[in-house]
C-alpha cells in the first residue's frame, strides 16, 4: 500500500543529470514504493528544477538504514565545518 508521505522543499545547489549540470530549485522527499531499488518501501529523494522540465532531475532511493546514516553523516560533516569556522 502507498504511504502518500511526501515533503517538498526549496534547495539551493547544483545537480548533474543526463545533459550535464543544472541549478537545483527543489527536492521532493517521500517514503513510498521505489521505482528501482529492491525494497518494499524506500526514502526517495528527487532533486529537481521544474522550470527546466523532467530532464532536470536527480533521483535516489535509499533503504531506511542508508537514509538514517546519510542524515547522521550530513549533520556530522556540517558540525565539523562549523567547528572549524567554515560556516
Amino acid at each position: 500500500m502507498c504511504t502518500m508521505i511526501v515533503e517538498k522543499i526549496k534547495v539551493d545547489g547544483s545537480g548533474k543529470g543526463t545533459s550535464g549540470w543544472f541549478k537545483l530549485q527543489g527536492a521532493n522527499i517521500s517514503f513510498d514504493h521505489p521505482f528501482n531499488a529492491p525494497l518494499e518501501h524506500a526514502l526517495n529523494i528527487d532533486f529537481v528544477n521544474e522550470s527546466i522540465g523532467p530532464s532536470a532531475r536527480v533521483a535516489v532511493e535509499l533503504s531506511e538504514t542508508a537514509a538514517r546514516e546519510l542524515v547522521r553523516s550530513i549533520l556530522a560533516v556540517l558540525d565539523q565545518a562549523e567547528a572549524g569556522g567554515h560556516l
